[in-house]
Formats: structure tokens, sequence, C-alpha cells
């Protein structure tokens, strides 16, 4: 037990020397930086806007707006890439209309979000769910096509139905390539929401980290900062325990 605890304490070791080092370093001879700030001025600036509310406010927003988002781009991305996986004319006609929209830049599409929804959370959700569904087509599309053709004979020979060949032989097989897929959308859609916030929505996180900025406020700047990381590491955490938990209940049933 004292090995386990001893291993997963290893990886603190480089952000505590890290954090140590900037501590030394803002506290020198000379240093009154508006951009630089000892990283225990941060942390009381973090409790601060835990005491007024403004830290759960600003991550209810960002973290609901990405969440939408991520919901619209995931289920969308996946039920086409499949589609275009799964039908070989499919994919050959709707190639050039994905390859020519997937590089456009999701922030290149605030302006005319802003000009179809306004400010709020339609506007953040609609560029984060426009980021979050080109790679979910692709990389649905690629597990589309990697689906066990037997699989595929086995419900032609049982006469199922499109929407039952879809949801109970086609993506129960590529489940673990979809769960790899979603980890990369909560990135994305947690950078994306939080750079719109900067960009131009007067919400969020974002939002509070311009606002610091603007205020000439290094430390709460760096506390926002620091929680953002905070919370797309329990994010990512809670993703990967999901994909876990339906992993080890698939392997129950099998």
């Amino acid at each position: 037990m004292a090995r386990v605890n001893l291993k997963s304490l290893r990886g603190a070791v480089v952000p505590v020397v890290l954090l140590a080092v900037l501590e030394w370093y803002a506290r020198g001879p000379g240093k009154n930086s508006d951009a630089l700030a000892p990283p225990t001025e941060a942390a009381a600036s973090l409790v601060g806007a835990v005491g007024d509310g403004s830290l759960l406010q600003a991550s209810f927003f960002t973290l609901g707006s990405a969440a939408a988002g991520l919901a619209v781009g995931f289920v969308l991305g996946v039920l086409l890439g499949t589609w275009l996986g799964l039908s070989a004319r499919a994919g050959r006609w709707g190639f050039l209309t994905v390859e020519v929209m997937r590089p456009i830049p999701s922030v290149a599409l605030i302006p005319l979000a802003m000009l179809v929804y306004g400010f709020g959370v339609r506007m953040e959700a609609s560029v984060v769910a426009f980021a979050v569904f080109w790679p979910m087509l692709v990389l649905a599309q690629a597990a589309a096509r990697q689906v066990d053709l037997r699989l595929l004979e086995v419900a032609d020979a049982l006469r199922l139905s499109p929407a039952a060949r879809l949801f109970k032989i086609v993506l129960p097989a590529m489940v673990p390539r979809l769960f790899v897929a979603l980890r990369l959308g909560v990135a994305i859609a947690l950078v994306v929401a939080v750079t719109v916030e900067i960009a131009a929505n007067p919400h969020g996180l974002g939002y509070a980290i311009m606002l610091a900025q603007q205020s000439l406020d290094p430390a709460l700047m760096l506390a926002w900062l620091f929680w953002i990381a905070v919370l797309g590491y329990a994010v990512n955490a809670g993703a990967l325990w999901v994909q876990s938990r339906v992993a080890r209940a698939m392997g129950a049933s099998v």
C-alpha cells in the first residue's frame, strides 16, 4: 500500500517544484509585475473567488455551455460518421464536404454565432458543437469501417431494422473507440468554451480571466488559470471513470 501511495505522489513532484520556483522568483527583489504573482497570492485570490460565489457561477456557465455543445457535436458527429463509415457510397459523396468544412477554425464562427444567437449559452454552445462535431465524425467513421463484417452479416441474417442494426450491433462494437473520441471531445469542448468567453462572450471562466487581466490583478488571473486546469483534469478523470465502468459492464455482460 505504501508503494502505491508513493508512486501516486511521484506525479506531483514536478508541479510542486515548479510552483516553488515560481514563488521564489515572483517574490525576488524588484519583482513587482502586472503579469506575474506568487502562487500563494493566487491561492488566496482563488479562496476569495470561492467566498464571493464568482468561481461557482463562472464554472457552471462554462461547464454547462461546454457540455451542451459537446452533447450536440458528439451525437451528430457519431451518427453521421457511422453512416459515412458503413456506406461506401455515402463516404465517397461526403468526402469533399468533410475535407472542406473540417479545417475551418471554430473561433471563426463566433461573429456568425453572435449574429444568430447574441451573447449567452446558445452562442457558445453552437461554436463548441461545431468544434467537437468534426473530430467526432472522423473518428466515428474510422470506427464504423473497422466493425467486424461478420457482425454485419449476422444483422442481415436476423433481418434487423436499420435502427436495431445500429443500436444492437454497430454501436456496441464501436464503444471502445467512441470513448477515445469522447475524451478528445471533452478536452476540445472545454478549450473552445473558454476561448469563446475570452474572445466574445461576457460570461464564464474565460471572461473572468479577461476581467482580472484588465484589472491588472495577476494573482486573480493565475487563480482562474489554475482552476481551469483543475476542472480539465477532473473532467478527464470523470471520462476515464465512465469508460472503465462501461468496459466493465460490457465485459460482465459477455
